[in-house]
């Protein structure tokens, strides 16, 4: 494998890796945090949260669906072109999640936080989070078969 393609490999595996332990991070220490929070409290929070989060994720996914694919675009075999298109249509369903599950509960917490918690508003943790459980899923085995295509596939 020349050179270039071992460096976007690499970079592949870190950006995967960086996505998918934020993801962990987010599942077993901050939103339960957030769950145990009074709903103004929440979305309080999670605004902040969201502040340095956003700018920032969008850019690492794309590296790592970019990346998937110029990787299966060059592959030298076959099974390793499958492992790497594998890997980006997995990891293609992490912004899929983000755009259509858990961005439209965003906005309903943006909302809620300029206008204020009323008493009958629809708490949208536990749908958030079961978004971010499967978009957590397919990372993790996205970054399996990104590190298997470097240590065995090679």
């Amino acid at each position: 494998m020349p050179l270039s393609l071992e460096l976007l490999q690499s970079l592949v595996i870190v950006a995967s890796g960086i996505v998918t332990g934020t993801f962990f991070a987010v599942a077993v220490s901050v939103f339960p945090v957030l769950m145990a929070m009074p709903p103004q409290q929440y979305v309080q929070t999670q605004r902040r949260l969201g502040e340095g989060y956003h700018p920032v994720m969008p850019v690492i996914v794309s590296t790592v669906l970019v990346g998937d694919v110029l990787l299966a675009v060059f592959a030298d075999t076959g099974r390793l072109r499958l492992v790497y298109m594998a890997a980006a249509v997995l990891f293609l369903a992490v912004p899929l999640i983000s755009q259509y599950g858990n961005l439209p509960l965003n906005k309903a917490i943006q909302t809620a936080d300029r206008h204020g918690v009323p008493e009958d508003w629809a708490d949208p943790r536990p749908g958030w989070r079961r978004w971010h459980l499967i978009r957590s899923v397919f990372a993790v085995v996205a970054l399996v078969l990104n590190v298997l295509a470097a240590a065995v596939l090679v």
